[in-house]
């Protein structure tokens, strides 16, 4: 099985590291997404060395051409996973998802997979408790 972690900018954010270990001990072939907020938390080097696998960290990034089948790499990435899994799911990145905003490789790469998704939602209790993030 194939399995994307997505990675947002919170201090939760080293955590996810972890979460790519306990994957990997699964048998699972992991590759990794990392939002601009979650490069200030944890950098892409760490992710790679774990996965064994090019951390995907924009939608711009020019050394990625040629990576897949697909000339669009988030599309690519979309139909390699079998599964999506956003750990740390940041208000932000809730909301964008909630709302179909694709400002970033970890968003359109969202709109575009058929895969399921699993969030592991992680912020203050109180951003988690605003009516806001709840709808």
């Amino acid at each position: 099985m194939r399995v994307t972690v997505g990675v947002s900018g919170g201090i939760a954010a080293y955590k996810a590291a972890e979460l790519v270990r306990a994957l990997q001990r699964q048998a699972l072939e992991v590759h990794v997404v990392m939002t601009e907020a979650a490069c200030k938390f944890v950098q892409p080097l760490t992710f790679a060395s774990l996965s064994g696998h090019k951390v995907i960290t924009g939608l711009w990034d020019e050394s990625s051409a040629g990576a897949y089948d697909s000339a669009i790499e988030h599309i690519g990435e979309a139909q390699w996973a079998d599964a999506l899994v956003v750990a740390p799911a940041t208000a932000n990145i809730l909301a964008k998802f909630t709302h179909g905003i694709a400002d970033d490789f970890l968003t359109t790469m969202y709109l575009a997979t058929q895969a399921p998704v699993m969030v592991a939602p992680a912020m203050n209790v109180n951003m988690w408790e605003h009516p806001a993030t709840q709808a």
